[in-house]
């Protein structure tokens, strides 16, 4: 394929993505948005105001880095997972593109792609809530990270949520992973405390938790803090997110699970 076909392909794919998700706006990115509200409401009003200050900074600034990267992983995985799942299945869009000329990596780059868009634009709208809550005041060390770890991280959770929909063989298949694997590694990633209040042998198992490092380099990009070096955390989302792009492109190159 030529590049302009490239890019054609590649806009047809994203173009569909988008333009569902902002038709049913009140589910793709209204949910997140609410939740995020409630954990505001409970966790920084209620509770802030009991524990006070961590690391300097008042509870509920504390947890804004965290609850803005929740949000950017959940809808990022689900958006791609989600959506290759219905092109294979119901819409059965998916045998269309594989009798096209479409190189694996830019299959994988079209499902993907909707996925970075949407966990990026959600994650937008939770930084805006939280802004309502924090009064103006959440600091910003430096912009540049915030978007760096927020395409990132978006990309990263896209790429595992494209391999969940190639794999799923029901709905269950979609929702299993995210409720059972994906929530408790968030939320055990240091969304709601610092690593350092841990138990030394929580602390051993949350080192093993990649999604420490992610939420970690996000909040040092709000409040110049961080449970590790931003370095650490750079190195790892990046290799991550290099290590799904391989698998992605070898499964759809072999054909695996993109077929009923």
């Amino acid at each position: 394929m030529t590049s302009y076909q490239c890019w054609i392909s590649f806009y047809t794919m994203i173009r569909k993505d988008i333009v569902r998700m902002f038709r049913i706006w009140a589910q793709t990115f209204l949910p997140s948005v609410m939740t995020s509200l409630l954990y505001f409401l409970v966790f920084g009003t209620v509770l802030g105001s009991r524990i006070g200050d961590m690391q300097g900074v008042t509870y509920m600034t504390f947890v804004v880095p965290g609850l803005v990267m929740l949000a950017i992983v959940t809808t990022a995985y689900a958006n791609t997972s989600f959506t290759f799942f219905t092109s294979k299945f119901f819409a059965r869009s998916i045998d269309e593109i594989l009798v096209s000329p479409t190189p694996p990596w830019l299959f994988v780059a079209g499902f993907v792609g909707g996925g970075v868009v949407r966990g990026v634009i959600t994650g937008i709208l939770v930084f805006v809530v939280a802004f309502l809550f924090t009064g103006l005041s959440i600091p910003i060390t430096s912009l540049f990270i915030i978007l760096g770890f927020a395409i990132l991280t978006a990309l990263f959770f896209s790429l595992a949520g494209f391999v969940n929909g190639m794999y799923a063989k029901s709905i269950d298949g979609i929702n299993i992973v995210p409720t059972f694997v994906l929530t408790p590694l968030v939320y055990l990633g240091g969304v709601f405390y610092s690593v350092h209040n841990l138990p030394e042998w929580w602390q051993a198992m949350t080192y093993a938790n990649p999604l420490f490092y992610i939420i970690n380099g996000f909040r040092y990009g709000f409040l110049g803090m961080s449970d590790v070096s931003p370095i650490v955390s750079v190195v790892v989302l990046f290799s991550l997110t290099i290590i799904l792009v391989g698998m992605n492109v070898f499964f759809v190159r072999r054909g695996l699970g993109l077929r009923q």
